[in-house]
């Protein structure tokens, strides 16, 4: 069941660059840096995700990032979600992520699948919403 939502953060789109796939279709590294708030503490965050583009026009997204309060509390996230590209550039995805620190701010989130809705927009703009899976 989707719980409360627990963060959420806007941002901006740092860099992107093409890889090799050899698999097939286009496979891009985009990296973003974001502010927010996590369980009601004030964070940043810095982020990479690789996208692959699938036969049927999805993406498939896998990705990490650290996550840092402004009293020094940190936390890193490994995740994964599909994502779909609109007509108008911007691309949504929706995944999980799974977050390991030694925060006691943060230590519940050690034992729970963090559920997201990720945007961005054509102009590389980010914004994320979370919610604990309970």
């Amino acid at each position: 069941m989707l719980g409360e939502r627990i963060g959420e953060s806007t941002g901006k789109v740092t860099s992107q660059r093409v890889l090799p796939n050899p698999g097939g279709g286009p496979r891009i590294e985009t990296s973003i840096q974001e502010t927010g708030s996590l369980l009601g503490v004030k964070d940043t965050e810095t982020a990479t995700y690789i996208a692959v583009a699938r036969p049927d026009g999805s993406l498939f997204g896998e990705g990490q990032g650290i996550v840092m309060s402004q009293e020094g509390d940190m936390a890193t996230w490994v995740g994964q979600g599909v994502g779909t590209i609109k007509k108008d550039g911007s691309i949504s995805y929706r995944g999980a992520t799974y977050v390991q620190t030694t925060s006691p701010k943060w230590a519940r989130l050690n034992s729970v699948a963090v559920l997201f809705e990720f945007e961005v927009d054509a102009q590389g703009n980010t914004r994320a919403q979370l919610y604990e899976w309970k």
